[in-house]
């Protein structure tokens, strides 16, 4: 029940770059699987990546080969670098564990827009 706490969203423009983290009050790598979500307008939520305590990652096919999910050692986060952002990718991003999210439990979000 550690929080896990988002930012890094904002304002891009097609084809830009930016990075969201995920902080942990505990260390990140206590935590046995860590998932960045998003929610766009009109859509259900869904799971862009997610990244395991051995280091491995699962991508939605929406998302391969744009971005990528790292820990973060000296933040104690959980990273999503996203590249070549799209119209579609606007949304609400949020950093929650599979067995919160199963509990549908979220925290603030950090809204990321795409727009020129």
């Amino acid at each position: 029940q550690v929080p896990l706490v988002e930012s890094g969203g904002g304002l891009v423009q097609p084809g830009g770059s930016l990075r969201l983290s995920c902080a942990a009050s505990g260390s990140i790598f206590s935590i046995n699987a860590v998932g960045w979500y998003r929610q766009a307008p009109g859509k259900e939520r869904e799971r862009v990546a997610l990244i395991f305590n051995d280091g491995g990652t699962n991508y939605a096919d929406s998302v391969k080969g744009r971005f990528t999910i790292s820990r973060d050692g000296a933040k104690n986060t959980v990273d999503l670098q996203m590249s070549d952002l799209q119209r579609e990718d606007t949304a609400i991003y949020y950093c929650n564990t599979p067995r919160k999210a199963s509990r549908n439990v979220w925290g603030q979000g950090t809204q990321v827009t795409v727009s020129s």
